[in-house]
């Protein structure tokens, strides 16, 4: 017997269903072309530039979700921004839990806090920027009819702009994820 392909509602009921997530929603697109715009031009600290290349690979699917979560939600599956320059020369990144193992005890290293570190035998020749890639979404990677699923994270005023955009409370202790997915057939 054939399994039939999911929805996009059938989607956001299994995103509902996960333990740490308190919504789940697709986003219209006005809230995207709003997030294209605000993404494009984040600034961090010491006017460093942010590249959120995670936010514009899921714009390319047809449909993107997203999930509001909360800090019981599993950790991301790989890191979330690193601090790159050149030609993505990787000069610093994310230090997730599951990898700490792998960091320790080398001597190349400065952390910047506990969950990041910077490369010290890493140099840049041009100036540097934050990248925040892609990632994995195990959770919908494997439903039946979704293909090409990816997420990110969006910055402060992209996840400011999501809660306004539904109603929903600026809530330090909660975080939006995007995912984005094209349905196969479409």
């Amino acid at each position: 017997m054939a399994v039939a392909n999911v929805s996009v509602a059938d989607a956001i009921a299994h995103l509902r269903g996960l333990k740490g997530v308190a919504e789940a929603f697709e986003l219209g697109p006005e809230i995207k072309e709003l997030l294209r715009k605000i993404e494009g031009g984040i600034k961090a600290t010491m006017d460093i530039e942010v590249k959120n290349t995670g936010l514009e690979e899921c714009l390319k699917r047809r449909h993107v979700l997203c999930i509001i979560k909360d800090r019981t939600f599993r950790p991301p599956p790989e890191p979330t921004i690193y601090l790159a320059a050149d030609k993505d020369t990787i000069l610093g990144q994310e230090i997730l839990e599951k990898d700490k193992c792998n960091f320790e005890g080398l001597d190349n290293l400065v952390y910047l806090s506990e969950d990041f570190v910077v490369f010290t035998d890493r140099k840049a020749e041009s100036k540097e920027y934050f990248l925040m890639p892609s990632v994995s979404f195990p959770e919908l990677e494997n439903l039946c009819g979704l293909k090409s699923v990816v997420s990110c994270s969006p910055s402060a005023l992209g996840d400011l702009a999501i809660r306004t955009a539904h109603g929903l409370e600026d809530n330090p202790k909660l975080a939006s994820v995007l995912i984005g997915f094209d349905l196969e057939g479409e």
